[in-house]
């Protein structure tokens, strides 16, 4: 590797000719390396955590992307789908599925059922669950009048989307320690924690204060039926959150202490 470093000059001996001349014998060594590592630095510096290099594309599981027709595509979706035919394309990630009935927040809620990591039962639980909406929401609206058959919502999966939604809370409290002394301060609730606490009340509100002879996704049902306009345990566990906050605003500003 050394052959081809060589110096057109020779300099004299001496103890700091010497010092000089292996100071530029390594800066020359470190130019033959970096220029041979050249072609590969690139793609080590920016996939070093993925299997693919930058000139993978990243995969589109929608099936309604590739239904479109090609009138209605723009610019740049019209580049993105030439460069598909010719440049390769990364695997997609197991959790990903191009099925219509794939529904992230369901499945979410299907893990935080789950116990004991037995997700089969969980599953189970929740489809249940969304079979008896269905057959209490069917049979509400054969029972209806004409006139309000339209105002009844048979889908399970609108109902229980409508459901987490009433059950989210908008602020929450954190515990601040300030002067030796702890507060409760209001705090604004990401979307992510908003869902938590929807979920973990709904299911707590099921395991814990219903009846031990009723199946759970009977009491899951009730629940979500009642969420959905707005009544029951879980909507009153909101508001009183969102009352010990107002009660606890004088401490807001604690927040950012």
């Amino acid at each position: 590797m050394l052959g081809f470093i060589s110096f057109s000059q020779q300099a004299p001996e001496g103890p700091t000719n010497r010092r000089t001349l292996t100071d530029t014998h390594i800066v020359k060594m470190a130019a033959a390396f970096a220029g041979l590592l050249k072609p590969w630095t690139p793609r080590v510096c920016l996939v070093r955590w993925s299997r693919y290099n930058p000139y993978y594309l990243e995969p589109e599981v929608r099936k309604d992307a590739y239904s479109r027709p090609e009138e209605e595509l723009t610019a740049e979706e019209k580049e993105q789908r030439e460069l598909k035919a010719l440049r390769p394309i990364k695997a997609a990630t197991n959790s990903v599925t191009s099925s219509v009935f794939n529904d992230p927040v369901l499945s979410k809620f299907i893990n935080m059922i789950m116990k004991d990591g037995n997700k089969i039962r969980a599953r189970d639980i929740v489809t249940q669950t969304l079979e008896s909406i269905k057959r209490k929401q069917v049979e509400k609206y054969h029972k209806a009048p004409e006139g309000k058959k339209e105002e009844i919502e048979c889908c399970p999966y609108a109902i229980f989307h409508q459901a987490l939604e009433n059950c989210k809370p908008v602020v929450g409290l954190a515990s601040i320690q300030k002067g030796g002394k702890f507060y409760q301060v209001p705090i604004p609730l990401t979307e992510s924690r908003r869902r938590f606490l929807a979920m973990k009340w709904m299911i707590t509100e099921c395991r814990d204060n219903k009846h031990r002879r009723t199946h759970m996704y009977e009491k899951l049902s009730q629940e979500l039926l009642a969420a959905s306009i707005k009544e029951g345990n879980v909507i009153k566990k909101k508001h009183e959150l969102h009352k010990m906050a107002e009660s606890n605003r004088a401490y807001a500003h604690y927040r950012w202490w």
